[in-house]
Parts: structure tokens; sequence; C-alpha cells
């Protein structure tokens, strides 16, 4: 106790012997004294946040998060389906592969119908024919030069009567038109076999999903080849249509040239 006492008393008499030294240092001492830090006291606030946290991460895991988990059930559940029964993967691939042997019987047909089928030996029936079977829809302005060159033009007025003029007329009209109508069909078979084709290569890379617009399209071509059939078939009821009525009209112009026959030898015998 006498030492502690001792002590004391030379530091007291020190520090009034060096104030300013005794307040620098005082002021190291509590500048770099530990102070309690405050993270260790639990705040009130902080605990209401905690819990509030824990209640929001409860709800989502239990109320959101189930209803989310039967939802993800279900779209696997509809995707297994789809895959199983609805766009099963083997049989997209067959789908595909018969699409790729359609393919050669396209090309086939394709080659088929270009086979040269003229026939005409004649430089004159040549010309029409070439025209004819040129599948080239800008050809058909030459089909009337071409007919006229082989079948003669319609005679003149003065080289028979008007009846076997409008006959001739009439026939050579509907002939040209024939025609014309047979190259426009074939330039239109052209572009349907190249939709066709198309068609087809759409559907070996096409995904099932786009399955009913490729159909779409392709009814749509169909559609449109029926049109031109019925065209065609329109042409060839005319071509018919102008034979009946050639026909008719010869039989006509028999019972005029007998009845005027009938009347001339009337005359004659009573002229004798």
């Amino acid at each position: 106790m006498k030492r502690l006492a001792d002590l004391l008393r030379s530091t007291k008499t020190w520090m009034l012997g060096h104030k300013l030294r005794a307040v620098i240092l005082a002021l190291v001492l509590v500048f770099t004294a530990p102070w309690p830090a405050r993270a260790q006291i639990i705040s009130p606030c902080c605990a209401l946040l905690v819990a509030g946290l824990s209640s929001i991460q409860s709800a989502l895991t239990k109320v959101v998060g189930g209803g989310l988990n039967q939802i993800l059930g279900v779209d696997k559940a509809m995707q297994q389906f789809q895959q199983a029964v609805v766009w099963p993967q083997n049989l997209i691939n067959q789908a595909r592969g018969l699409v790729g042997a359609l393919q050669g019987n396209y090309n086939q047909i394709q080659n088929l119908m270009h086979i040269p089928v003229n026939s005409a030996t004649l430089p004159t029936a040549q010309q029409l024919e070439q025209v004819l079977l040129s599948r080239n829809a800008n050809q058909i302005g030459q089909t009337s030069g071409a007919y006229t060159a082989l079948y003669g033009p319609v005679p003149a007025p003065t080289a028979a009567s008007p009846q076997v003029l409008n006959m001739v007329d009439m026939t050579d009209a509907a002939a040209q038109a024939a025609m014309k109508r047979a190259i426009e069909i074939d330039a239109l078979a052209d572009l349907e076999l190249q939709a066709a084709n198309q068609l087809n290569q759409s559907i070996q890379a096409a995904a099932p999903g786009s399955a009913p617009i490729i159909e779409a399209q392709a009814d749509a071509w169909l559609i449109r080849a029926n049109a031109y059939t019925q065209s065609a078939t329109a042409d060839l009821m005319r071509l018919r249509a102008v034979d009946l009525a050639n026909a008719s009209a010869d039989i006509k112009m028999g019972a005029t040239n007998t009845t005027s026959l009938r009347q001339a030898l009337a005359n004659l015998m009573q002229h004798q």
C-alpha cells in the first residue's frame, strides 16, 4: 500500500509539472481505448424486421411455393402427354421420312412432264407445235400467226357464203383459244409443281406446331389447282360445243341447199 501511495504521489507531482503532456496522454488513452459494439445488443427494430422477413419467407415457401409446384407438375404432365401421345418423336420422324420419299416422286413427275413429245416434221407444223409445247405463257402471242400459217386464213367474203365464213371464223377462234389455254395450263402446272416441292421441303424441316400453317397453304394451292382444272374443262366443253354447232350448221346448210335445189328443179320443169 505504501508503494501504491508513493506511486500515486509521484504521478500527481509529474502531472502537475507536466500538464500539457498529461492532457495529451489522456486524449490518446480516450481515443485508443476499446468501446463496446452496439451490434452486440439486439435492437427491437431489428427483431421486428427479422420476424417480418421470416413470416414472408414462410408464406412464399408454403403458400406460393406450393401452388407453383402444383402448376409445374401439371405443366410437366401436359408436356409428357404431348410428347408421348400428341406429337410422338418416332411418328414425327416417320412422317418426315415419308415426305423425303415423296420428294423423289415429285422429281420424277417433273422430269416426266418435260419429256419431249414434239412429232411434227414439216417447218410450218413444227413452228406451231413448238409454240404449243413451249410451256411458256410469253409464247401465247405467237399462236395466231403460227396457226394461220399452217391452217390458212379465213376466206375472203366473195370466196364463200356468209354462213360458211362465220363457221370457219368461229372454228378457228375456238381452236386458237384452246391452244392458248393449253399453253397457260402447262405453265400453271410447272408453277404448281414448284409450289409442291417448296411445301414438301418445308414439311421436312417444319416443327410439329407449324403443321396447320403448311396444311392451310397446301389447301390453298389445291383450290387453285382445281380452278385451273375447271378452266381446262371449260375449254374442252367450248371445243365440243363448237363441233356440235358446226355439225348443226352443216345440217342446216344442207337443208337450205336441198330446198334451193328443189326450187331450181321446179322452176326448170315449169320452163319445159
